[in-house]
């Protein structure tokens, strides 16, 4: 039992850093989730922006502030893919974990860019096709 001491002392620390370098993980994953999940509204981004185009209304300013809208929500995320960079492993789990944290931050923004310029336009469209699919 009293060679097992030191090792035992040593544990906590072990489990320590293993949970920081599985923190930094959870960080990175997540980080990488949120990308995949707006990408796949990509194509809805140039869905509406082809049906603002389309519409009878595609000349007024609500329907091209809608366009531009949606055309800035689609370069917030190339900007953001271009820029992204796997920190190394060779940097601290903090370091790594402080840098998913902010990555986090840009490409939720990125996200309320989606949906904001989405729903924005979903109304525009809605108020287009309410008079004509009245008559």
């Amino acid at each position: 039992m009293l060679h097992l001491a030191p090792l035992l002392l040593l544990l906590p620390a072990c489990l320590s850093l293993q949970s920081e370098e599985q923190k930094a993980e959870a960080a990175e994953k997540a980080v990488l989730a949120r990308h995949d999940e707006l990408m796949a509204q990509m194509d809805q981004l140039y869905t509406l922006r082809q049906q603002l185009q389309q519409t009878a209304h595609s000349d007024t300013v609500a329907a091209g502030r809608q366009r531009r809208a949606l055309l800035a929500a689609e370069a917030g995320m190339m900007f953001w893919m271009h820029h992204y960079r796997r920190p190394a492993d060779t940097l601290t789990a903090d370091s790594r974990l402080a840098y998913y944290g902010m990555q986090q931050q840009r490409i939720d923004s990125v996200g309320r860019l989606f949906r904001s310029s989405q729903d924005s336009a979903k109304a525009l469209l809605s108020t287009v096709s309410a008079p004509s699919s009245a008559k």
